[in-house]
């Protein structure tokens, strides 16, 4: 194979830029002939940052952060995407495909209270604090197991959301973050407290950076094979198989937590929640998975098991809920 410059593309944030550093440099550790370069531009999700995320239809807030790089990709202009893997959309416009999925970090979220503050958790939070959030997982779950607290949307890049945490007149109590992203971005000494299952189930995905490239595209895929961990593969895969069928976009409330053990046992447990948290459906999964394939399995079935109990429900009510609130915006 001839050498060849590769350009790694991904938003302009200060998080997406580290983490397609970090992708970089797990290329170029691969000793091969092939350069790497970067690219970095503005995504709709960067742009419209008043929107709230929960009203974007499901076509929309499928590709919010990942149509117009998909575009420079499709195109040729880039040769690989890199993304917080949560953004991505469990379907793939037609001639990409994930190339890689590098090694998880810790996927849980986590308590970030404001500057100056003492409180250690949301138990410690006075009645009718307000917790920033854009969410509507988080909020789903929290408002069930902290009904006395409010939660309001906050969007932005990390150092814009701790800015407005910590101004003077902030209305903000804490923030709820990715542990991931605030680790990647030297910034977890502002971490109060993580929030691990069951207060919290995390984002599917969350924590892991996945590599999309063109179909066709065969020298770059094989260079994705070589930095793809295989532990985070599976249970990525097991949990976007589960989003799917539950046919989820990055705006409904479904969490889960995964656990695959050295016998390639994975453990699977999500769950459903409504929106106000007055419903709650959660089941558990545990089956060997020796291949891709096993673990989408995986994840299908366990999304079956919540729609058999429950949260096909929900999910049609969060859908009407959505509808409505779009023509309310709209008005």
């Amino acid at each position: 194979m001839a050498p060849r410059k590769f350009t790694l593309a991904s938003r302009a944030s200060q998080l997406a830029q580290i983490q397609t550093n970090i992708t970089v440099a797990a290329l170029e550790g691969l000793g091969t002939e092939h350069t790497f370069g970067t690219s970095f531009m503005s995504t709709a999700g960067d742009r419209n940052q008043t929107q709230a995320l929960y009203t974007l239809n499901s076509a929309e807030g499928k590709a919010f952060w990942t149509k117009d790089l998909e575009v420079a990709l499709l195109d040729g202009t880039v040769d690989m995407l890199v993304h917080s893997f949560k953004d991505v959309p469990t379907t793939l416009p037609k001639g990409c495909v994930i190339g890689a999925v590098l090694e998880r970090e810790d996927p849980v979220d986590s308590f970030v209270v404001k500057a100056g503050k003492e409180w250690k958790g949301l138990e410690d939070l006075p009645e009718g604090s307000v917790v920033g959030t854009s969410s509507v997982r988080r909020i789903a779950q929290l408002k069930r197991n902290f009904p006395g607290l409010k939660f309001m949307d906050c969007r932005g890049n990390l150092n814009t959301r701790l800015a407005k945490l910590d101004a003077p007149d902030s209305p903000y109590a804490a923030l709820i973050l990715a542990k991931s992203g605030m680790v990647r971005n030297g910034m977890g000494d502002r971490l109060t407290s993580d929030l691990h299952p069951p207060t919290l189930y995390h984002a599917v995905s969350q924590g892991a950076l996945g590599v999309e490239i063109r179909a066709d595209d065969a020298e770059a895929r094989a260079l994705c094979e070589k930095i793809t961990h295989r532990p985070t593969l599976l249970r990525t895969t097991a949990e976007r198989a589960c989003l799917r069928v539950l046919e989820g976009g990055c705006s409904v409330p479904v969490g889960v937590q995964t656990k695959l053990g050295a016998d390639g046992e994975l453990e699977m447990t999500a769950c459903v929640t409504a929106l106000d948290g007055s419903e709650h459906v959660q089941h558990t999964i545990t089956q060997t998975v020796n291949s891709t394939e096993d673990a989408e399995k995986l994840g299908a079935a366990l999304a079956k098991m919540l729609i058999d109990g429950g949260a096909g429900v929900i999910l049609q009510a969060i859908t009407k809920d959505r509808e409505q609130r779009a023509k309310d915006e709209q008005k």
